[in-house]
């Protein structure tokens, strides 16, 4: 009789823990929906976001030699959204300049605080 409690009340714990995960109040550590992506406030103040933006800038610049044309120069992240995964995902918008011209970059990178290196760039492409 103890065992089909014990079964009776995992199950229901189960489910409970289901439907939490599924419904439009489960939010992430960040203030958004688990596994949605959230718009961080304040960007351009955020040193988090500020310092991911030249982490990407950086390692893309890994691909050219010093004073390569098509190497690029930090300026800020104007834009930027979060996304709880396997750790967080930044989708970034990051303004660089390139030969003097100021251009826009899209980089998504993921930081999970547990590994070494934490940070891992995932994408960086011009932004159209």
């Amino acid at each position: 009789m103890a065992a089909l409690h014990s079964s009776a009340f995992l199950s229901i714990s189960i489910l409970l823990f289901i439907c939490f995960l599924s419904s439009s109040s489960s939010v992430d550590a960040l203030g958004g929906r688990l596994g949605g992506k959230t718009e961080i406030e304040d960007v351009k103040s955020n040193k988090e976001v500020q310092d991911l933006g030249k982490y990407s800038v950086d390692q893309y610049n890994l691909k050219f030699k010093k004073g390569d044309k098509r190497s690029l120069t930090y300026k800020e992240v104007v834009k930027a959204e979060s996304q709880v995964v396997s750790g967080i995902q930044y989708f970034m918008k990051v303004s660089a300049i390139q030969n003097g011209k100021p251009k826009l970059y899209d980089a998504v990178v993921v930081v999970k605080a547990w590994e070494t290196p934490s940070n891992s760039l995932v994408s960086f492409d011009p932004s159209y």
